[in-house]
């Protein structure tokens, strides 16, 4: 017999997928991508390995779970202007890969994925598709209000701004607060001179 308000059984299961996702983010924090392993994580959580590997076939797709899927982007505040959108995005972009979780994790992760079956598709489809959404959204504004003729080639202009945050974040080591003004004004510039992708 149990006393009331007792919990029985285990633990519901967005309880479990929630803590394991929890428990990666904060140990890619602490101790890095090579640091993390799933016994830590197991034990970080209050789960048994079992438990992640019902989940999750590898380190590599538990990692990817707690740092890229889930993290769909919402386009940025409607700032009256082209210029003002880009700012905003460039910043929010790179807020996102030099935070403390996507800090520990991109090179490592990315090289993995490479080789994981299954992971680079993934990506595009969780990853790069909403962002490219959501540049598209920041164009469309700026036809309507007439600063732009037509929307640009997204899909490139999406590589330029998330290879060169990228590059300029985990490869150069650039201070990151320069990179978002930089960037935003690179683009907005081309493409108001009419020497960008069209």
């Amino acid at each position: 017999m149990t006393n009331p308000g007792q919990r029985v059984g285990r633990p519901r299961e967005g309880r479990v997928d929630e803590a394991i996702l929890t428990a990666t983010r904060e140990l890619l924090a602490e101790t890095g991508y090579a640091g993390l392993t799933v016994d830590g994580v197991a034990a970080r959580a209050g789960i048994g390995k079992a438990a992640i590997y019902r989940r999750y076939a590898s380190k590599q797709e538990m990692v990817f779970a707690a740092a890229i899927e889930g993290t769909e982007p919402e386009p940025p505040p409607d700032t009256g202007s082209l210029r003002g959108d880009l700012g905003a995005l460039t910043r929010a972009v790179a807020a996102g890969l030099g935070g403390p979780v996507a800090s520990g994790v991109a090179l490592r992760l990315l090289a993995d994925m490479l080789s994981t079956p299954g992971l680079i598709e993934r990506a595009a489809r969780v990853f790069v598709a909403p962002q490219r959404a959501v540049l598209a959204e920041l164009f469309r504004r700026a036809v309507r209000r007439g600063e732009l003729e037509r929307v640009p080639d997204v899909e490139l202009l999406h590589a330029v701004v998330s290879g060169t945050s990228f590059l300029w974040l985990h490869i150069a080591r650039h201070d990151p607060d320069e990179l978002p003004e930089r960037l935003a004004h690179a683009i907005h510039a081309a493409l108001l001179a009419g020497d960008g992708p069209a």
